[in-house]
C-alpha cells in the first residue's frame, strides 16, 4: 500500500532582488520543488556599464551586443542595474531586452523525508510482533521506526521508544515534518513511537490485532515530536 500526502502551502513571496518564488510541486505536506524566476538583460547594442545611474558616471565595464547579463534591480527612471564580471553597474534600459528565465530548485531534504515515508508505507498491513525488528516478518513500534529510518533515511536510532525519544531534536507539532518521530506515553512514561507522515497522519506498528497501520496523529495525545532527519 502506498499513499502520498499532497498539500500546497500557497505563495512563498518575493525573494531578494527580482526572484519570485512559488511552489511547483509538493510532497509529504511540504514543498519539494520551487520555481524561481530571474530577470536578465540581453543587449541590443554594445554599451558602457556605469557605476551610477547617471550619464556622467564612471565606466565600470562594457556590455557586448547579444550577450545576456543578470538584472540586479528592476528598471527605474530609464536605467537598469546588471551584474558584470567587474561587479554591478547601470545601463540604459532602452539598450537591452529583458528576459525572464525560470529555474527549479529541489528541496532535497523534503524529498528524502518523503522517501522515508513511502518506504514505511509499503509495510502497512504487515504483522506486529513484540520484540520484532523486521517489518517483513513482524515488528514492534520501535523496531519499525528503527528499521525504516535505517534503511530509507540512513539514520541509526536506539532500539526502544523511550531511548529513541532522546535521539534527535524536539520539535513542535506545528513544525513537525514528514519522517519525524511521534511519541506517546502513559503516566509520564513513553511507551509507543510512530513515524509522522505529514498532514496529521502517522504510520506505525500499532498492536498485535491491527499490525502496521496509518492513523491520525491525535489518535492518542502525543508526548513529544522528535526530528532525527537533519
Amino acid at each position: 500500500m502506498r499513499n502520498k500526502m499532497w498539500k500546497a502551502f500557497g505563495l512563498l513571496g518575493l525573494l531578494a532582488g527580482l526572484g519570485l518564488v512559488t511552489p511547483a510541486k509538493t510532497y509529504g505536506a511540504e514543498i519539494a520543488v520551487e520555481t524561481s524566476t530571474t530577470l536578465y538583460a540581453k543587449m541590443d547594442v554594445p554599451v558602457s556599464v556605469l557605476n551610477t545611474a547617471n550619464p556622467s558616471g564612471s565606466i565600470l565595464s562594457s556590455a557586448e551586443e547579444g550577450k545576456t547579463y543578470e538584472v540586479i534591480e528592476a528598471p527605474k527612471d530609464g536605467w537598469v542595474r546588471i551584474k558584470v564580471s567587474q561587479g554591478e553597474g547601470y545601463i540604459k534600459s532602452s539598450s537591452a531586452t529583458l528576459i525572464e528565465k525560470a529555474q527549479e530548485k529541489v528541496d532535497k531534504s523534503a524529498l528524502k523525508r518523503q522517501e522515508v515515508v513511502d518506504y514505511a508505507l509499503q509495510f502497512v498491513g504487515n504483522r506486529y510482533v513484540y520484540g520484532g525488528v523486521n517489518p517483513n516478518t513482524g515488528v514492534d513500534c520501535s523496531g519499525f521506526t528503527k528499521y525504516v529510518l535505517g534503511k530509507a533515511g540512513g539514520v541509526t536510532v536506539s532500539r526502544d521508544s523511550r531511548s529513541q525519544s532522546s535521539d534527535g531534536k524536539i520539535v513542535s507539532y506545528q513544525n513537525a515534518r514528514a519522517g519525524d518521530l511521534v511519541f506517546y506515553g502513559k503516566s509520564g512514561s513513553i511507551n509507543h513511537v510512530a513515524l509522522y507522515m505529514g498532514d496529521g497522519k502517522v504510520v506505525h506498528a500499532s498492536t498485535e490485532k491491527t499490525g502496521i497501520i496509518v492513523t491520525n496523529v491525535m489518535y492518542r495525545k502525543p508526548v513529544k515530536f522528535v526530528s532525527v532527519l537533519n
